[in-house]
């Protein structure tokens, strides 16, 4: 009998291996066959030292204040002029919103639907008290090493300068596109594009513009940031998380810290047992939608147990998705995250207080809603607390989170393939943004909305995103013009 349930197990595992290998080796790459282009020839060191001159301008938004180094946005909207002459002469230049730029490059065939490529104006500051911990000023521009330092470089004045300078290039060479190409650069993203990618959108929609697609800031090309994975992956950014902050407050009877209520019952012991089940019961999340693709586009690439896993997610599934939820970032693609963010009571150490405010902020996965969050949390906080006497709304500023656009359309093939052409044997996956961008906006005139940026990024580079040292290579700063220069290009030319 033992030796039957030997044998019996053993051909289980043999059939086992067997699908698993199948499922594997028959789940060939998703990567177009698309040869090289030969490199475009580009001033590296002047396009650096443009870019080193865009950075030194302190173009920092602020939400409350639209006034804010108006001046300096003035004199950036003078040294694109400046330093982009053919493009200043050949296309449409219209301020919006006073600080914001929307240029328009008319095509020769005004029928075609138009693209519009984005990038934006304006920067976050630098955290007060690192101003020492970098290596350049932080709104020096200089280029050492082979690097353009400082605020700006990378997120987002390279794209606004690659993109100008692409332009530049090809009104040089007598290049006519056949689509009108407009090109939007807001100056209030960092504070949620209100003032700017907003009213541009408007703008357009307004003039009954329809846009066969739209690309922004957005992911990135990473290297060794995936397990698994040797080559460098461009991810494309097809959808966006939406954004939501709630309020909950919570009042009690305000008393003396030496008679305090029946346990639990206090302002703050409410407070927290809410919160804590609401940080404890997060949205369900899963390998699906945008990650799902994203990670059946990639399997196939990878190595080892990785491309394994991933082929036969009906099994390693649970494995798969407890490694994924382990990091922030990868935990971020699968659910709608929940992040206590603010909490304000008291202001004694011996007088109870009467009132207790909290602020939870939420990312929307592509799916989920904001009435959904919110009757969800108004359920969580009820049964934490035993009680109904709270109160529960949305900030201003919320926004649901895109559509998600579609990966077998023409405008993903163009980017996917200008990658493939520019970047030499680097993977192309759709991925999910879980920040905000300006492009949000403009789901009212286009159904292809994209978040790439082609910036080169290695997991010691991530920190420097909105954080200290941000830079970008000479190099790749080349590697965007070359990006933009073939994007457009070909993405301008009408369909047959």
């Amino acid at each position: 009998m033992f030796k039957k349930l030997s044998i019996s197990a053993l051909a289980l595992l043999l059939l086992l291996v067997a699908v698993l290998a199948f499922n594997t080796l028959r789940k060939g790459s998703r990567q177009l066959n698309v040869p090289p282009i030969a490199v475009l020839p580009v001033d590296e060191a002047g396009a650096a030292a443009r870019l080193g001159e865009a950075v030194r301008l302190r173009t920092i938004s602020s939400r409350d204040d639209a006034t804010l180094n108006a001046d300096q946005f003035l004199k950036f909207h003078a040294l694109l002029q400046a330093r982009f002459p053919k493009t200043h002469a050949a296309l449409k230049r219209e301020v919006v919103g006073d600080l914001s730029l929307l240029y328009t490059w008319p095509g020769s065939k005004p029928k075609a639907l138009p693209i519009l490529l984005m990038a934006h104006l304006d920067v976050v500051p630098v955290a007060p008290g690192t101003e020492k911990d970098w290596v350049e000023d932080a709104f020096s521009g200089t280029i050492k090493d082979g690097f353009v330092w400082g605020r700006g470089a990378w997120d987002d004045k390279g794209n606004v300068m690659a993109q100008l300078e692409a332009v530049e290039l090809l009104l040089a060479s007598g290049y006519q596109p056949e689509r009108t190409v407009y090109l939007a650069f807001g100056a209030d993203e960092e504070v949620s594009g209100a003032r700017g990618a907003a009213r541009i959108a408007a703008l357009l929609k307004e003039r009954q513009v329809r846009l066969d697609f739209v690309i922004d800031e957005g992911l990135l090309i990473t290297e060794g940031i995936m397990p698994g994975l040797k080559q460098a992956a461009a991810l494309i950014g097809v959808a966006e998380k939406g954004y939501l902050s709630v309020v909950l407050k919570m009042s009690a009877t305000p008393g003396h810290s030496s008679m305090p209520p029946p346990k639990g019952t206090s302002a703050v012991a409410m407070m927290s047992a809410a919160l804590k089940r609401v940080d404890d019961d997060q949205l369900p999340g899963g390998i699906r939608g945008v990650a799902g693709e994203l990670f059946a586009t990639i399997a196939p690439e990878m190595s080892g147990f990785s491309r394994v896993a991933l082929s036969n997610l009906w099994l390693f599934a649970p494995v798969v998705q407890k490694q994924l939820e382990a990091g922030a970032s990868t935990n971020a693609m699968l659910r709608t995250t929940t992040a206590l963010t603010m909490v304000n009571a008291g202001n004694k150490e011996n007088v109870l207080p009467g009132r207790v405010e909290a602020t939870v902020n939420f990312r929307l996965l592509p799916g989920d809603t904001q009435a959904m969050v919110m009757a969800r949390m108004k359920t969580q906080v009820a049964e934490a607390t035993h009680s109904d006497k709270f109160e529960l709304f949305a900030l201003p500023g919320a926004v649901e989170a895109s559509k998600v656009s579609p990966i077998d359309s023409a405008p993903y093939a163009l980017i996917n393939r200008t990658i493939r052409e520019v970047f030499p044997g680097t993977l192309v996956a759709p991925g999910l943004m879980i920040a905000a961008t300006d492009s949000i906006r403009f789901s009212e005139i286009s159904d292809h909305i994209f978040k790439f940026s082609p910036v080169r990024a290695k997991p010691e580079d991530l920190p420097r995103f909105h954080g200290t040292n941000e830079r970008i290579a000479a190099s790749n700063l080349a590697e965007l013009i070359r990006f933009y220069h073939r994007l457009v290009s070909e993405g301008a030319k009408a369909p047959s």
